[in-house]
Order: structure tokens, then sequence, then C-alpha cells
């Protein structure tokens, strides 16, 4: 039976601890708090930092652990991928492949002024320094998660208004500004070996028209887009995965598109946060988490042989709600024809602040006629 280590206890932690006990993987689990569901889950949980690498690799030693991982977190990746190199144990990429995800400067950086998605960008640090991107464009911290402090900036008030907030969600104290892309938002969910894109799918990334950036809903097959970007998008996908060092495994794009052009919003060397691997099983047939964790523990890729299109869509959309306020349940309405849905918070919890503006506080599936 192999033991495997889950970073966090959030509800996408959740989803990979319940497919490991599926697998009949003895389950562990460790956060700073007992504040997720995948706490329960797990056969084992205890307290610990994600962040702590010492503790973590004691808790590993001690309990024989085959496998440290993490689904959903840009923070719990590059913990895990260099506890991996340090103790030997299986993983996809670098810390540095992940740390590069992990910071916005770096990924633009490395990816270089020739790669086809990449976006013009410039680094701040001082609100007093000019913006040399035309607006409007967007401005974030350079290396957070969660959909923190991101503007939309149309005006120099706005920059100067948002800038310092934008920076307070950095760790280095960098803001980054990008130009903004016009036009339809997809999430890409890709799956390599060996440095061959053997998975790749596109789903509308509908986010919040009042929230910059909040996901509202994913709706797969992606519709918003013509044949001609589907039929790149593999490409740009797979030039960016080589460029920063991703040849293995999952790997979740944010893209936009304008012109018929796809330009990198973000990439990670992960699966996504936002339970897709749920809705693209039930509409390719192909389940990435159990390919994710088969693949690591047994090279076993296997699951991609499972593609078989449903010619109807679906719809994966959340349930969001404003932070430091009670849940309540009642208030959301589950489709009767709903395949699965899942609330993160009972009735009553007080919903945890993440990006400060609107949370997710739950999510159903359903599918779409044809």
């Amino acid at each position: 039976m192999k033991k495997v280590l889950i970073l966090g206890v959030a509800s996408v932690q959740m989803d990979a601890i319940n497919q490991l006990k599926e697998m009949g993987c003895e389950t562990y689990a460790c956060a700073m708090e007992k504040d997720g569901p995948g706490a329960d889950a797990a056969d084992h949980f205890d307290i610990i930092n994600i962040l702590d690498i010492e503790s973590i690799k004691e808790h590993i030693s001690k309990n024989k652990i085959d496998l440290v991982y993490s689904v959903g977190s840009d923070l719990a990746m590059p913990v895990a991928c260099k506890i991996s190199e340090e103790m030997s144990l299986p993983r996809f990429v670098s810390a540095q492949t992940a740390i590069v995800c992990n910071n916005k400067e770096k990924m633009r950086t490395v990816l270089g002024e020739d790669c086809t998605g990449n976006v013009p960008f410039l680094v701040m640090e001082n609100v007093d320094d000019e913006p040399r991107i035309p607006m409007p464009f967007i401005m974030k911290p350079s290396d957070s998660q969660g959909q923190r402090g991101i503007f939309l900036v149309n005006t120099m008030e706005d920059f100067t208004q948002n800038f310092e907030t934008a920076k307070r969600y950095s760790r280095s104290g960098k803001v980054i500004i990008e130009k903004y892309i016009s036009g339809p938002e997809l999430s890409v969910n890709a799956y390599l070996v060996d440095g061959q894109v053997l998975f790749i799918e596109a789903s509308d990334r509908v986010t919040w028209p009042q929230y910059t950036g909040l996901i509202h809903k994913h709706v797969v097959p992606a519709v918003t887009i013509s044949d001609k970007v589907l039929g790149i998008l593999g490409k740009v996908v797979e030039d960016a995965c080589n460029r920063v060092g991703i040849t293995n495994g999952p790997a979740y794009f944010q893209i936009k598109v304008e012109n018929d052009k796809p330009y990198i919003i973000e990439m990670t060397p992960r699966l996504d946060g936002c339970h897709m691997w749920k809705l693209l099983s039930y509409y390719t047939g192909v389940n990435l988490l159990k390919l994710t964790f088969e693949h690591l523990l047994y090279n076993n890729t296997s699951e991609l042989a499972n593609m078989q299109k449903d010619p109807a869509g679906y719809e994966l959309e959340f349930f969001c709600q404003e932070p430091n306020t009670m849940m309540n349940q009642s208030i959301f309405r589950v489709p009767e024809d709903s395949l699965t849905y899942f609330y993160y918070y009972n009735t009553g919890e007080m919903i945890r602040p993440v990006n400060n503006k609107y949370e997710k506080v739950g999510y159903y599936i359903r599918r779409l006629g044809e």
C-alpha cells in the first residue's frame, strides 16, 4: 500500500485524498489548521505548516511516505517539488520550475519575448515610477495566488489608488502590469508525457462582471473561440511548457484570445483549483486526477486511452458569497439535473477571506444539451 502526503486540506485537496483512497493508498494530510474537508477525509491528519519544509521532511521519514503532492495550490507546489528532489521521491517538475510558475515576473521572463503566447509586461516597485504600458492594463502582485490584488487600470487614478493594495499581496513587494487582452477567456487543462501534450481541453472561463478575473463558471467544450484558435492551442501550450520545464504531468493555463491569438495569462505545473478534473472526466472520459497519481506512483498513463468525448457539453458553476459573512446554503439553488454538487461550508460557518472580494463557497456540475 502506497502512502501519500497531501499538502493542504481545502476541498480540492479532499478530491485528491478521495481519489487516492479509491486507488488503495493510505492518505496523509497536513495544514496549519484543521480548517478544510481534506482533514477529515484523510486517514491521518497532522497540524504542520505546509511551508515548513524541515518539519514535513521529518513527517515523511517518520511515516515512510512514498509521495508528497498537492492539488490547486501554487504555494504548495514548490515545497512538494523541493522535498521530492531532496528525498528522491517521485515528481514531475523541479522546484525551480514550480517557483518560476508561481512568480509572474519570472514566468514572463523565462517564457521570453519570442514566445507566441507571452504578454507584454513591466515590473514595478514604486507607485511614482511611470507605467510604460498603454492603458488599459492589468495590475497585480508579481507572486500571489487566489486572484488577490488584481485590478483593471483604465486611468492614472485607477493606478495610483490601487497600486499599494496590489503590492501588499506581493511577497516580493513587486507589482506587475500586463497589457490588457480583450476577448474571450479560457481555462486550458493539458497533460504532458515526455515533452508532448497528449491531452488538452479548453473550456470557456466565465467570470463575474463586477469582479475582475473572479471565476463564476467553466463551460466545456469552449464555444467562444474559432477552430483556428483551437488548432494552435496545443502548440502554444507545449512550447510554453517546454520553455519553463514542464515535460511530464498536468499543466493548467488561463488564456485570453484577442484577434484569434491566444495569450497566456497564468500557467502552472499542476491541476487547477476548480475541480476541473471532475468536469472533464464527465466530458472526455479521462480522469486527470487519477492519471496524475497513477503516473507519479506507477509510471502508468493508460488512463489517457479512455478518451471518448460526449457530444453534449457540461458546465461547472460556483456558488459565491462575500467574505466574512455567514454561510447560508438555502440561498443557493442546485439544479435538479445536476450530476454532482458540494458546499465548502455548512450553514452558519464564517466565509474565510481568500480573494477578499467574492469567495467560492460551493459548486455543481451538470450536463448541457447536445
